[in-house]
């Protein structure tokens, strides 16, 4: 039996990712489609918390596929990590009339999404929730791929391709660090994409001698002058291996920190796509009295997870992708 949802909020939450605006779109398109009002939380939870909204029609949210970051804004919140913060985000929810809230973003944002639904039942509430993983670390365990992560790649990949002209010329080696705090998806992929020398992941215990000097020296004895080494932040500081390097090797690196410049950018057709059908089937799910979920990628399609379920849930990381690197990288491309 479906529910009958009149009015639900949509919000962004913790780190920005491309794509974040395509999934607005689709809420807020699907959500006119099946004659629901939709209403945009500015400022993630902590607009909840202070009542920062705005009704969303489908004129709002026109032209914004092509563009990064959120127009709704992001922000972290620590009040809404206690109960008495949630109660004003309640309050909130009441003022509005909010049957359900769709929330964008990373772990914890889910994990606060089922916080305030729990509350709410704890208050006689039934306030449905529905999160859509949305980071560029690729990161979320119940998920195959996560909304940002093929835009941020390319953004990284571009980055090192043009570093890889003047370094080159120099017959240097470079040292790139990407984002990935607790993962390394993001680096291997981009490490792979472009040929690097090394690669350093946090999933990887790093030795200085195996996994930089003996690669150096081999891609040297192949005939290669310029070396790349893709780290990931989580793997340690790009800064402290090339200061290694210099003085274990002989070398003079170069470090890069790409830093936020691979949250932002326009989303690539794959980011877009993802994020549209992901904003669609979070609406429906609702309207099918199956809220408290997780939007996720299994196989290839788009499915509905239960939330708490789904929050327990980890993916192995593809290490069969770093021996793959490692077969290819006897020499520098």
């Amino acid at each position: 039996m479906e529910k009958q949802v009149r009015r639900i909020g949509v919000l962004t939450s913790g780190g920005d990712a491309p794509g974040m605006n395509a999934a607005v779109r689709a809420v807020v398109r699907t959500t006119i489609r099946q004659g629901i009002e939709c209403i945009g939380i500015r400022r993630g939870w902590h607009g909840l918390i202070s009542g920062d909204f705005v009704t969303l029609d489908s004129d709002s949210v026109s032209h914004i596929m092509d563009k990064g970051g959120t127009i709704l804004y992001t922000a972290r919140s620590e009040e809404f990590r206690t109960a008495a913060g949630r109660d004003k985000a309640l309050a909130t929810c009441k003022l509005l009339g909010l049957d359900g809230i769709v929330a964008i973003g990373g772990d914890g944002t889910f994990r606060g999404a089922l916080a305030l639904s729990r509350q709410a039942a704890d208050e006689g509430m039934d306030l449905q929730v529905a999160g859509i993983p949305a980071t560029i670390d690729n990161d979320i365990g119940c998920s195959k791929y996560t909304i940002g992560f093929d835009t941020a790649c390319n953004t990284a990949i571009e980055c090192i391709d043009k570093l890889r002209d003047t370094m080159q010329s120099h017959e240097r080696c470079s040292l790139v660090e990407v984002m990935g705090r607790h993962a390394g998806y993001l680096a291997l992929y981009v490490g792979i994409s472009v040929g690097a020398t090394a690669v350093l992941i946090p999933e990887r215990a790093v030795d200085f001698e195996r996994d930089i000097v003996d690669k150096i020296r081999r891609a040297r004895l192949a005939g290669s002058t310029h070396y790349m080494i893709v780290v990931a932040e989580g793997a340690g500081s790009a800064m402290d291996y090339a200061n290694r390097i210099r003085e274990e090797v002989g070398l003079d690196p170069r470090v890069t920190v790409l830093g936020h410049i691979q949250r932002g950018g326009s989303p690539s057709a794959r980011d877009r796509e993802t994020a549209s059908r992901m904003g669609y089937t979070a609406v429906m799910a609702m309207l099918q009295n199956r809220g408290n979920c997780i939007i996720a990628t299994q196989n290839g399609a788009i499915v509905d997870l239960d939330m708490e379920e789904a929050l327990q849930m980890t993916k192995e990381f593809p290490m069969d992708r770093y021996q793959i690197l490692e077969a290819l990288s006897v020499t520098q491309d």
